[in-house]
């Protein structure tokens, strides 16, 4: 993470030996653009709508995560996860207030192909072959590159249009970014007793979160 994060262990060395692709996706033209004041607001509404979407999708994957959390034999992540399930009811709330304010209509909007190839990605980890390492890592980096993303757009010398601060700062917050590296250190501290094969795989989600969140940038700058 961007200045002061976490900065020992796995999580950190897959983010130095994948930096360009992470820096792809938290360093976004659509997100950067939100920062300098140049957003186009139509893309704003088609991210906006798009994340809806999506958030309803990650309720089931969160409650994932938690299941396996539970089948550990040492539980003691659950708190900070059931965490990430208590903020997800105030977030759907959020999103439709904050469609209505920008008069977006929820109920006409579609998935797009880049959020339904995230769903996808989502769904799989129902399936209880998929281990408790694998879940927990994506989980962290899915919420890592929000925080990262919208963090940067609150950091000092922005020119974020007021009206989008509130978003930045839903993500960006300083309590959100203690949270991720909550998860960052269950994520450092389940690699560090995994086995090998476990590794690769939560190596490779790392990887494919990182692609599918630029695709879901850029599926709200260009509506592909």
């Amino acid at each position: 993470m961007d200045g002061g994060g976490v900065d020992t262990g796995t999580t950190a060395a897959w983010m130095e030996k994948h930096r360009q692709m992470y820096e792809r996706a938290t360093r976004h033209p659509f997100t950067v653009s939100i920062r300098d004041g140049t957003v186009d607001m139509s893309a704003f509404k088609r991210w906006l709508s798009q994340d809806y979407l999506f958030v309803r999708e990650f309720v089931a994957f969160i409650a994932s995560v938690l299941l396996k959390c539970c089948k550990q034999e040492d539980s003691s992540d659950m708190e900070i996860i059931l965490g990430g399930v208590a903020s997800i009811s105030d977030e759907i709330s959020w999103f439709k207030n904050e469609a209505t304010r920008w008069g977006v209509n929820l109920a006409s909007v579609s998935p797009l192909k880049a959020n339904l190839e995230y769903h996808r990605f989502l769904q799989s980890f129902t399936e209880p072959e998929v281990s408790y390492v694998v879940a927990v890592t994506t989980f962290w980096i899915i919420e890592t590159v929000y925080q990262d993303s919208f963090g940067f757009c609150i950091q000092d010398g922005n020119r974020t249009p007021p009206e989008l601060l509130g978003t930045c700062q839903r993500w960006g917050s300083a309590g959100f970014r203690q949270y991720c590296q909550s998860l960052q250190s269950i994520v450092d501290r389940c690699l560090a007793n995994a086995p090998a094969d476990a590794v690769k795989s939560a190596e490779e989600a790392f990887i494919r979160v990182l692609e599918l969140e630029i695709g879901f940038w850029e599926m709200s700058s260009s509506q592909s």
